[in-house]
């Protein structure tokens, strides 16, 4: 369980949050002029420098948004020209791209960071360029909702879910962050038009995906099976796409459905704090007809809470957790709750980008929740985001060697197929980083030091969300 620093404030990361900068100015320059391009987008690192795995391209946005984060947590106009360049030159087909959930990795990372900074007066104002963003956004919006398939549910009312790569069949917990994608093109005023000019809600479809997420991936100990935990999540839920009813829990990356990948844990834990966050900006009218603010919000933070509290029960004491809550071999390493997590272990190997992620869902809902009133349970999440970046922030997870070009080492890929670099000797991968991993500890790292700094609160809806009534 992780022991919960509760004497941390977020001025104590000021020289940790320099040096994490530096070192992140460092690695983005090493891979823009050692990365060939010509192999595809970079995924992640073996033997410290980056390469691809063919699945598909979710990680390009990644890579050319931790150029725009770099802009905005230092100024530095070396990496916005980069992100601006790379974002015309490349990220176009992630717009259209039909075939991938991934549309809030690569598309909010991207123009969605661009816009934002615009909006919030961070890059000169230019109207013809922030269209070429909206522009963009409100198509990646209408084009994700496009992935949609059809449930069941009890109350016999519309429900759905956008369905991921592998078939219509398929819900991954990782797409609650592609919900950004659907409500930052609502908020631009678009809709998603189908069949007969059929005029389909983008909010509404975000909104029953969220829904879909809440009811399927996340437990909450009230039966559902055998290894119903409160807060524990499933990667993949299974749908006969026939009749609409839920079938199982799967999991491709993590050890199995009956298991918690953490990494899926962390997308939940990240995800549905930020569409509270959202949904807050939105007038009551707007969510009436979807069921209403009070419904709406209640299982978004029921799910929120939930996977909160499973990643504080079972991570190690310093933060950091293993790749997942049932790894065959986690039994070998005794008491492994009862001490921070060792990477170098004999036996299963820690997943830092899993900790990057579920570091801004742990701060972000401490800090929803004591605006809410509830000062002493927001303060408990708020510690456990600051007690995990504590030890992020440092060695043996910060990467320190100018030869690596990953920023947080540590990080887990695929460890049932065995893509994850073994170095010699040893049992486990351990070492390596990922673009997804370094990219969320940009972003969490960007959003402590604003708030350490009293800066603007940083959202991905940030000057967005209220632009279309402006």
């Amino acid at each position: 369980m992780i022991q919960i620093n509760n004497d941390l404030q977020p001025t104590d990361f000021s020289t940790k949050l320099s040096r994490f900068w530096e070192l992140s100015a460092q690695k983005i320059r090493l891979i823009d002029q050692q990365y060939d391009t010509a192999k595809g987008s970079p995924v992640f690192t073996v033997q410290g420098q980056y390469t691809t795995r063919g699945w598909t391209e979710w990680t390009q946005g990644f890579q050319y948004g931790s150029a725009i984060l770099q802009f905005d947590a230092t100024g530095d106009p070396y990496f916005l020209d980069m992100g601006r360049k790379k974002t015309v030159e490349v990220m176009a087909p992630h717009v259209s791209h039909i075939g991938v959930h991934d549309h809030g990795f690569n598309n909010v990372s991207t123009y969605g960071n661009l816009l934002r900074l615009m909006m919030e007066g961070k890059l000169p104002f230019n109207e013809q360029e922030r269209n070429f963003y909206e522009l963009a956004l409100k198509i990646s919006g209408a084009v994700q909702a496009s992935r949609w398939t059809a449930i069941k549910n009890n109350q016999n009312t519309d429900a759905g879910f956008i369905h991921s790569f592998n078939g219509p069949h398929s819900l991954f917990v990782d797409t609650i962050r592609s919900c950004r994608a659907l409500v930052l093109s609502h908020s631009l005023g678009h809709v998603f038009q189908a069949e007969g000019d059929a005029r389909i809600s983008l909010l509404e479809r975000a909104i029953l995906h969220m829904k879909a997420t809440a009811d399927y991936s996340i437990f909450y100990g009230e039966g559902r099976d055998t290894y119903d935990l409160w807060g524990r999540t499933a990667h993949e839920s299974v749908f006969n796409v026939k009749d609409g009813n839920f079938r199982c829990p799967n999991s491709q990356q993590g050890y199995s459905g009956f298991t918690t990948w953490t990494r899926g844990l962390a997308w939940a834990m990240c995800g549905f704090p930020e569409e509270l966050e959202y949904l807050a900006t939105l007038d009551d009218r707007e969510l009436e007809p979807l069921g209403g603010r009070e419904r709406i919000e209640a299982f978004l933070l029921k799910a929120a809470r939930a996977t909160c509290d499973f990643y504080i029960e079972y991570t190690p004491t310093n933060g950091i957790p293993y790749w997942d809550t049932g790894a065959p071999n986690l039994h070998k390493l005794g008491d492994y709750l009862d001490r921070p997590a060792d990477p170098y272990n004999e036996h299963e190997p820690v997943d830092s980008s899993a900790a990057a992620i579920g570091a801004q869902g742990l701060l972000r809902l401490g800090r929803y929740l004591t605006e809410k009133g509830e000062a002493e349970a927001g303060q408990r999440y708020w510690q456990a985001g600051l007690t995990v970046l504590h030890a992020l922030f440092d060695e043996p997870y910060l990467s320190t060697d100018p030869s690596h070009q990953g920023l947080i080492l540590h990080s887990i890929y695929h460890r049932p197929n065995g893509w994850d670099y073994v170095p010699t000797g040893s049992k486990i991968p351990y070492g390596e980083s990922s673009m997804w991993g370094d990219y969320h500890a940009r972003e969490v790292a960007l959003y402590l030091q604003r708030i350490s700094k009293g800066e603007p609160y940083y959202a991905f809806f940030s000057g967005i969300s209220t632009h279309r009534n402006a």
